[in-house]
């Protein structure tokens, strides 16, 4: 009689990025994630969506690329930056994913307040509205407190500009965590974060 091995295959990492309020996927940080990803011996698969300026459309365009590409969420890294972090907090707990948050937006309907009106989005051309319609899609998508911290990766620059620190600090307690002192919102020297990120998402060197 012969007996059949059935041997259990890793699937391939998956890393969604995304990323922050008037920003593209042509961002420093995404630009740099995607060519360290596609450097690695065995390069995961890696998205760099456009993110739409409505949340609730955002939300949903993630989804369907989800959907659409049969992701396994055991396999699945959300990497966002400012309010592409608010997003993939919400996705890592909808999805049961892990998820590195860089200076993430804890309170993104508080903190784009003052924004209300017209913008411009520098890196795409495109002008529209923000309107508190989309602060409430953001409100909408508000996760009381994370349910596994041990699937989150948090970075912040204590010199950020825009957001507290200290907020995403206590948000994301319990989770891993990388304080860094100084720098700014843009984090112009993320470059240096790519191992530990690429190892957070189970990318293998």
């Amino acid at each position: 009689m012969t007996q059949r091995l059935t041997q259990t295959l890793t699937p391939t990492p998956t890393l969604i990025y995304l990323h922050g309020f008037n920003s593209a996927p042509t961002s420093a940080k995404g630009r740099l994630l995607a060519q360290a990803a596609a450097n690695l011996t065995s390069p995961p698969h890696f998205y760099l969506p456009q993110l739409p300026h409505r949340p609730a459309q955002a939300i949903e365009e993630i989804e369907a690329l989800l959907h659409a590409h049969a992701v396994d969420p055991a396999a699945l890294t959300f990497i966002g930056s400012s309010l592409g972090g608010f997003y993939a907090t919400w996705l890592a707990e909808r999805h049961h994913a892990r998820a590195v948050v860089i200076n993430p937006a804890v309170k993104p309907y508080a903190s784009l307040a003052s924004f209300l009106g017209r913008q411009h989005n520098p890196h795409t051309g495109e002008a529209y509205v923000l309107t508190d319609a989309h602060l409430e899609e953001m409100r909408a998508l508000r996760v009381a407190r994370i349910t596994c911290p041990e699937r989150y990766f948090l970075l912040v620059r204590s010199g950020d500009e825009v957001l507290d620190w200290r907020q995403a600090v206590a948000y994301y307690a319990g989770g891993w965590q990388y304080v860094a002192g100084g720098g700014d919102h843009g984090w112009a020297d993320f470059a240096e974060e790519m191992p530990s990120v690429l190892r957070f998402a189970r990318c293998a060197a």
